[in-house]
């Protein structure tokens, strides 16, 4: 649905993008993270057409955002991080005014902006000024206004940014329906556990460039399958500390009083085979377990700048 290659751009001496490389597929709710000045704002205001690349090229429904920026302009749909300034407009003439500029009028396009506001429950907010909403209503209602059209792609800039917790879930909830209906989209944030917990895909973009890409679940099972096992043992830990010594998955041992912490590059089954060996050895196994890996900590290791960083390709 979206494909970036080679963008980039320079603000005076500073490279706000570095050869951005970016795909998106159909149906995906894709986070996209990063920390602050890395160039999520650049790269979305780009896709949408608000500002111009340097180098690079940007594909939205197989199309070149760039040669045909008016025909793209139907496929995605653009939620801003602030909302603008309406203060003498109701929330239904906010969103005929925007049906017009699609070309929705009459019963048609009123029909089709009572179906969006019921979509984002603004139903009873309907006849309400839009500058006395919240800001989870506005927000709320910039995104059915970005779906007058309905658009395949929708592209959300920190949405959630200001709200209070009630308004995140339940806007990450209408994110969640409206990926499952069909939609692709590409949202941006810093609320981690919140992208954790609704995106199929992520992208993690530093200093210009994606660092990581891909699957939610892939990620975070090669993250796991990286972390270090812990065991406890009741006894025997010298058999112990033998036996894992000379098991070819385990890369480093360390002890702590009675837990002894194993760098071990396996999936769960070389996990299972390696309890076993302890347990019929004769060792008195009373934990086993890895620390699970989460999108803060994967945030954390791959931003950190440091020369050690956690090992994401775990298959050699």
């Amino acid at each position: 649905m979206l494909k970036i290659r080679g963008l980039k751009k320079r603000f005076k001496n500073f490279p706000a993008l570095d050869g951005l490389d970016m795909d998106v597929e159909e149906g995906a709710l894709y986070g996209f993270i990063g920390p602050n000045g890395a160039g999520k704002t650049t790269a979305i205001r780009i896709i949408t057409g608000l500002l111009e690349a340097d180098e690079g090229t940007v594909e939205i429904g197989g199309k070149d955002a760039f040669l045909y920026r008016e025909q793209v302009k139907e496929d995605f749909g653009y939620v801003p991080d602030e909302f603008g300034m309406y203060d003498n407009l109701k929330v239904w003439e906010y969103m005929e005014f925007f049906a017009s500029c699609y070309g929705l009028s009459g019963l048609v396009g009123r029909n089709r902006c009572r179906e969006l506001l019921e979509q984002v429950k603004l139903s009873d907010k309907a006849d309400f000024f839009v500058d006395s909403l919240s800001r989870g209503m506005k927000q709320r209602l910039c995104l059915a206004r970005a779906m007058i059209h309905d658009p395949k792609l929708l592209v959300l800039d920190e949405p959630t940014s200001g709200m209070d917790p009630r308004a995140r879930m339940e806007f990450k909830e209408l994110l969640k329906e409206l990926c499952a209906e069909g939609k692709t989209i590409l949202v941006s944030s810093h609320i981690l556990s919140e992208l954790s917990s609704m995106c199929t895909d992520i992208g993690i973009i530093d200093a210009g460039r994606i660092v990581l890409s891909g699957n939610m679940e892939e990620i975070l099972k090669k993250v796991n399958d990286s972390n270090p096992l812990k065991i406890r043992v009741n006894g025997n830990q010298e058999l112990a500390l033998k036996l894992l010594s000379e098991e070819r998955n385990v890369r480093t041992v360390s002890v702590n009083g009675s837990e002894i912490r194993a760098g071990f590059h396996g999936g769960k089954a070389e996990e299972a085979r390696l309890l076993r060996l302890l347990v019929e050895a004769g060792v008195p196994v009373s934990g086993f377990y890895r620390d699970q890996g989460d999108l803060e900590s994967i945030f954390m290791q791959i931003t950190s700048h440091e020369k050690e960083k956690v090992v994401l390709t775990s298959e050699e």
